[in-house]
């Protein structure tokens, strides 16, 4: 399965769809505006939210929680020894783990589980810059998930990064 997303992705507030590679609406993303962490919803075609995404508000590192029915599902995290390249740990509540690496920010990074390859995030697929895809390459992975944990990795790069500039 492959998505195509819009980078506007992190625009709290803005309302967008993210389209399969046939271009048909898959996932519409609701990110709200005007609350105190960040807070974006993941929904179906019909209107149903799949995935809640917020930022943890007392938490010593940033940290996103991803829940599912008002059940808490995975919380998302920068790894404390990273040098070279942008590392996430996705702790799922199973006791799984994700773990997510690359350059988050130029969006060329992998989520991977015990070191098999889930999905592949990357704008060398498309010539707009402001796309980049979201390729699944297992059939059995849940693309919500995954969807979601991509918003959450590259919301806490971009938030790394602006908290450098100051």
């Amino acid at each position: 399965m492959r998505l195509l997303v819009r980078d506007r992705m992190l625009g709290i507030g803005d309302d967008y769809w993210i389209e399969d590679d046939q271009g048909r609406k898959v996932f519409l993303v609701d990110g709200k505006a005007m609350r105190l962490r960040d807070t974006f919803e993941l929904k179906d075609m019909q209107g149903r939210v799949l995935i809640d995404i917020h930022a943890k508000m007392l938490a010593l590192r940033d940290t996103m929680v991803i829940e599912r029915e008002g059940e808490p599902l995975a919380k998302v995290k920068r790894k404390r020894l990273s040098l070279l390249r942008n590392h996430y740990r996705v702790a799922l509540v199973d006791g799984t783990e994700l773990d997510v690496s690359g350059k988050i920010l130029d969006r060329e990074f992998a989520i991977e589980y015990d070191g098999e390859l889930l999905a592949d995030i990357s704008r060398r697929w498309f010539h707009v810059r402001e796309t980049y895809g979201l390729q699944i390459t297992r059939e059995d992975a849940d693309p919500a998930l995954l969807l979601a944990v991509a918003v959450c990795v590259i919301r806490l790069a971009e938030k790394e990064r602006e908290g450098d500039d100051d």
